[in-house]
C-alpha cells in the first residue's frame, strides 16, 4: 500500500488546490504573487513577538513602562497593488488563512479606521490625563494582532492622513506586519489633494516596512465570471432566486459566504450574506427597514458588488420603500457597483404611475445603464 503524498502547507498549496478543482484558472501574475505571500507566510510561522499574558490593560502597562525608542527588526509586510477584479483580495485571503499566527486580523481598511478614530476618542475622553493617545491606540491595535491584513487600503479623508503617519510608526514599532491589497500605489495615496505633502512620511514609512508588489494579469477575473450572468432577473420567483445563486456562487470563488456587521455611526449594520466584496440582501431588509442615506454609503464603499432579492413592483402603496430604494440606487451608481437582482419588473416598467413615478424616472434609467458592458467594467469607487 503506497504511503499518502505529503504537502506541503501555506499559500501556494491552498492555490494550486483552487486551480486543480477549477475554482480558478491559472494565472503566472497570481502565481508570482502567492509564491511572494508564500515566503512571508514561512517567516511568519507562529510570529508573536509580543503575547498578552495579562488582562490589566493597555492604561496599566503604559504606567510602568518604559517607551519604545526604536523598532526592532520584524518580517517586510506586502503592499499588493493592481488593477480591480485581478484576485488581490483572493490571494490576501488565501493568506490569511494559511498565515500560523497566534493574533492575527484581517478587515477592510475604511473599518479600521473608523475604529481607530473611536478609539482615539475614547482614550481622551476617558483619560485625559493621557498627552497622546496614539502609544495607548497602537498597544491596543497590537494586543489584538501581531498580522494586520487590510483589503482596499485608500487614503481619502485629510484626517486620516494625519493621523496614519503616526499611527502606523508605532505599529510597526510594536513589530505588527501588514499586509494590504490597493487599486493604488503608495506614492500615489491622496495624490492631487490638499495635504498630500504631508502624507509623504507615511508613505515612505509603509515603503519601508512593506514590500511592494505589483499584480500585472492582464486578465480581469471578476468581468470573466460576470459574462453571461444576467444582472438583472424577471420574474422575482424561485428561477430568479436560482439565478442570482449561480451569480453568488460565481463571484464568491468557492468561499461560503457569511454574515458581516458594518459599523455605522456608533451602531452596526447586519450584512446577511457576504463574501469577498459581495453582500447579498433581501429587497425587504434594504427597503423595508429603516435605513437612511449613511447606511446606503456604508454598503456602497464596503462592497465591489450587491445583489438582492425580490424586488417588487413600486408605486405610492409602497412609497417608503420606494424612496428608500431610490437612495440606495444612487448610492450604489455613485460608487459604481454592480448590481444583480431579481424584480417583479423590468426597471422602466417597476414604478409604472401614480405619485413618484416620475421622480423613478432617473432611478429606472441609472438601473438600465448598470446593465450595460461600459458601466460593468468601471472600477469600484470607495
Amino acid at each position: 500500500m503506497s504511503k499518502p503524498i505529503k504537502t506541503e502547507p501555506g499559500v501556494m498549496t491552498a492555490y494550486r488546490a483552487r486551480v486543480a478543482a477549477g475554482l480558478l484558472t491559472y494565472d503566472a501574475a497570481q502565481a508570482l504573487a502567492a509564491e511572494q505571500l508564500q515566503a512571508l507566510w514561512a517567516k511568519l510561522r507562529g510570529y508573536d513577538p509580543h503575547p498578552v499574558h495579562a488582562p490589566e490593560g493597555w492604561f496599566a502597562r503604559m504606567l510602568r513602562s518604559k517607551p519604545v525608542e526604536e523598532a526592532q527588526e520584524h518580517p517586510h509586510g506586502l503592499y499588493i497593488v493592481g488593477d480591480v477584479g485581478r484576485g488581490k483580495s483572493m490571494l490576501m485571503d488565501l493568506f490569511f488563512e494559511a498565515a500560523d499566527v497566534p493574533r492575527k486580523r484581517r478587515i477592510h481598511f475604511h473599518d479600521f479606521m473608523q475604529q481607530a478614530h473611536k478609539r482615539f476618542h475614547k482614550i481622551k475622553r476617558e483619560h485625559p490625563e493621557v498627552t497622546d493617545p496614539i502609544p495607548p491606540l497602537a498597544d491596543i491595535i497590537a494586543d489584538e494582532a501581531a498580522l494586520l491584513c487590510f483589503d482596499e487600503f485608500q487614503v481619502h479623508d485629510i484626517v486620516d492622513a494625519m493621523i496614519l503617519g503616526r499611527l502606523f510608526e508605532a505599529l510597526f514599532t510594536r513589530q505588527v506586519v501588514v499586509v494590504a491589497t490597493s487599486n493604488t500605489l503608495p506614492d500615489d495615496l491622496y495624490a492631487g489633494k490638499p495635504g498630500h505633502d504631508a502624507l509623504q512620511p507615511f508613505i515612505n514609512l509603509l515603503k519601508q516596512n512593506l514590500d511592494v508588489l505589483v499584480l500585472e494579469s492582464d486578465q480581469d477575473y471578476r468581468r470573466g465570471r460576470e459574462h453571461g450572468l444576467k444582472t438583472w432577473v424577471v420574474p422575482a420567483d424561485s428561477r430568479a432566486e436560482a439565478a442570482i445563486d449561480r451569480v453568488f456562487e460565481h463571484l464568491a470563488e468557492g468561499e461560503p459566504p457569511r454574515a458581516e456587521a458594518l459599523p455605522i455611526q456608533g451602531r452596526r449594520l447586519v450584512v446577511p450574506l457576504a463574501v469577498h466584496g459581495v453582500a447579498r440582501f433581501s429587497f425587504n431588509a434594504l427597503c423595508k427597514a429603516a435605513l437612511g442615506p449613511g447606511d446606503y454609503l456604508a454598503i456602497a464603499t464596503h462592497y465591489h458588488t450587491v445583489l438582492i432579492d425580490g424586488i417588487p413592483r413600486l408605486s405610492p402603496d409602497n412609497f417608503d420603500e420606494a424612496r428608500r430604494f431610490i437612495t440606495l440606487i444612487d448610492a450604489l451608481y455613485e460608487h459604481r457597483c454592480k448590481l444583480y437582482a431579481s424584480a417583479d419588473a423590468y426597471a422602466d416598467d417597476l414604478y409604472r404611475s401614480g405619485e413618484g413615478a416620475q421622480m423613478f424616472e432617473r432611478t429606472a434609467s441609472r438601473l438600465e445603464e448598470m446593465q450595460s458592458e461600459t458601466y460593468l467594467a468601471m472600477p469600484h469607487l470607495t
